[in-house]
């Protein structure tokens, strides 16, 4: 069989502690790698751009995010989208202040400063958790929300109150605004969802994610072992932060081109986060992309079979996607509260010791 350790010598430490330890997963990771850099750049086009894999992409490095601070530190936030309007709105003003800088570095700037926004919103969490906490980011949510929408400078002075992004490009090929190409646009967010994924990934492994899970499991019994809560904390916070404002920044840059806060970073997207990560599994780079896939894809499937093959009116369509969203977070809280990763394990698992019983 192709799934099995049998063969697969370690010689080092390093080896060993390595991200696959199993050469299949390995050459499963490089193959998708290579299949996404490669291959569906020349296959795509506007539609599978802008309703799949843009939303798909960004959404995935916000959960990533969400998830290092709810699923790994055990931190509720429900001010993700924020936190995205702060990335939104930095990457605006650095594009119009700085406009000869490469877009690649206001992106990454825009991430720095929603992290010292997050560390501000975060030092509650030194002194509350559980519901309160959730409570104080929830604030935090309309507060951001509030202080764009009625301090102008945010806006530079617009009658309208909306950001337009500026036309920018990365090594000739623009990446904003209304002559972009899909494919370029594609790679632009694959990038940095790579880069987040790969960090995020080697941060939760190393001992700053296991600070994290101890203060999460029991943050009295972590403290008396020498785990640092308010460094712990606060570096969730900013880490989370840092990746959501990526995702708030590419978001309004990249994706929408023009955005107004109330109705693009309202409640409703610290919530979509949210089930994104309830649904795809708490503490898991994977469960991430997989809640971002299979929120990112639901609605195409049910406008395309039910609305356009079945003839449905597009408001029921609507309405029984919130219907299906909520059975299925109700459903994985009580039978799987891991998500689909845990399926995802279990189902590897299963796979690696077939045909033999479990």
């Amino acid at each position: 069989m192709l799934y099995r350790e049998a063969g697969d010598f370690k010689t080092s430490y390093v080896e060993d502690s390595q991200t696959f330890p199993i050469k299949f997963d390995r050459y499963r990771y490089y193959f998708v790698l290579v299949f996404a850099f490669a291959i569906v750049p020349f296959v795509i086009n506007d539609y599978w751009v802008n309703a799949i894999f843009m939303p798909f992409l960004i959404y995935s490095i916000a959960a990533i995010g969400l998830n290092i601070l709810v699923g790994y530190c055990g931190q509720v936030s429900l001010g993700t989208g924020g936190f995205m309007a702060v990335g939104a709105y930095a990457s605006y003003k650095l594009m119009t202040a700085f406009p000869d800088v490469n877009i690649f570095f206001h992106i990454i700037a825009a991430g720095g400063i929603t992290a010292l926004v997050g560390v501000l919103f975060g030092l509650p969490s030194l002194r509350i958790k559980g519901f309160y906490l959730a409570v104080a980011t929830l604030a935090a949510q309309f507060f951001l929300v509030w202080l764009f929408n009625r301090v102008s400078w945010f806006y530079n002075y617009s009658a309208s109150g909306q950001i337009n992004a500026p036309e920018r490009s990365v090594f000739g090929v623009e990446v904003t605004g209304a002559n972009t190409e899909a494919w370029a646009t594609y790679l632009f967010c694959l990038v940095f969802t790579v880069a987040c994924a790969i960090i995020a990934r080697n941060l939760t492994r190393g001992a700053q994610g296991r600070k994290w899970m101890a203060i999460r499991d029991m943050d009295i019994a972590a403290e008396i072992i020498g785990v640092d809560p308010l460094k712990a904390k606060l570096s969730a916070f900013a880490v989370s932060s840092f990746f959501v404002g990526i995702a708030g920044a590419l978001f309004f840059a990249v994706y929408l081109g023009a955005v107004e806060v109330g109705e693009a970073f309202g409640i409703q997207k610290s919530f979509l986060v949210l089930f994104m990560v309830i649904i795809g599994g708490l503490g898991s780079i994977f469960g991430s992309f997989a809640g971002a896939a299979f929120l990112v894809l639901l609605p195409v499937l049910l406008k395309n079979t039910l609305v356009g093959a079945l003839g449905w009116p597009t408001d029921l369509a609507a309405h029984l996607e919130f219907m299906i969203v909520g059975a299925l977070i109700i459903v994985f809280l009580i039978a799987e509260p891991h998500g689909l990763a845990q399926l995802w394990r279990v189902a590897k698992e299963k796979l690696r010791l077939w045909p033999f019983p479990h």
